[in-house]
């Protein structure tokens, strides 16, 4: 018990290479998504029988399910909801992260909130996201308070970490993708880009604009929570565009703001592609 608890700890995750996923969500997305990685999985009789389709999906996988006394995983875990899943942590590289021809990846720069952090991979794979990648100086994306913030979603799309900036636009760009970063300091009104896209004589539809078009397979590049992305950040993308703020509020927080940009990309490429 105490073996999977330290798994709480960076130090423990980096010893044994592995790391936890608590609840039943994200155990049934890792039983089913990334099986291969899966060491252990811990289940009480409750749980067991509230989710018989997680049980049933490790045993067919061949996995370890231990039948697991309430007190026992309360004492591996404290938010694992009767559900515990030692996975082996698998290293995603940023190649891999944008191979075949993607259309739509997040890069978060030193991103340090595990919450905003799960919460933007969250959001990516949902808006249809091929990959999410995370520079050196964020997060471990491992932490258990990210994994739970993913909901699974870290099973379901490559997730690259310890990247460095300036290549992994470079590796991007090689790929195909134009660079957006996202910024109050932004030069580019998102609606305005957004609308440009989608009207061909929209009155905002000028040089500027046409010059970065939603449709085009892009890169999203998010920085810090507390201080965004600096200039010698923000001059390696090819725009740097901001979300307009309507209202009174003083701005939005890194999850809130990637989710619109990841989902106005989709919209767009979804409507060049029909």
């Amino acid at each position: 018990m105490r073996s999977v608890r330290a798994l709480a700890q960076a130090s423990a995750r980096s010893r044994r290479d592995q790391f936890l996923v608590e609840g039943p969500q994200g155990v049934r997305e890792a039983v089913r998504f990334a099986a291969d990685q899966v060491r252990d999985v811990y289940l009480t009789a409750e749980a067991a029988a509230r989710h018989p389709e997680i049980e049933d999906t490790a045993r067919a996988a061949g996995l370890y399910v231990h039948p697991t006394a309430p007190e026992a995983l309360s004492a591996m875990s404290e938010d694992a909801q009767g559900v515990l899943a030692v996975l082996q942590r698998r290293k995603v590289s940023v190649t891999a992260a944008l191979a075949g021809e993607p259309r739509l990846v997040a890069l978060l720069h030193q991103v340090r909130d595990p919450g905003n952090a799960g919460t933007v991979i969250r959001a990516a794979d949902a808006a249809g996201a091929d990959g999410c990648i995370l520079s050196h100086g964020s997060v471990d994306v491992h932490n258990p308070k990210v994994v739970r913030s993913t909901v699974g979603s870290l099973f379901h799309l490559p997730t690259a970490t310890g990247a460095d900036l300036a290549e992994t636009i470079a590796t991007a760009r090689a790929a195909g993708l134009q660079v957006l970063a996202a910024d109050g300091a932004g030069s580019l009104d998102l609606d305005d880009v957004a609308d440009s896209a989608d009207s061909a004589d929209s009155a905002v539809d000028t040089e500027a604009t046409t010059a970065v078009t939603l449709a085009r397979p892009t890169l999203w590049l998010f920085g810090n929570e507390a201080h965004g992305l600096g200039e010698a950040e923000r001059d390696l993308a090819d725009a740097v565009v901001r979300i307009p703020i309507h209202g009174h509020a003083e701005s939005l927080n890194l999850a809130m703001a990637a989710t619109i940009c990841l989902y106005t990309s989709a919209r767009a490429q979804r409507r060049a592609h029909r």
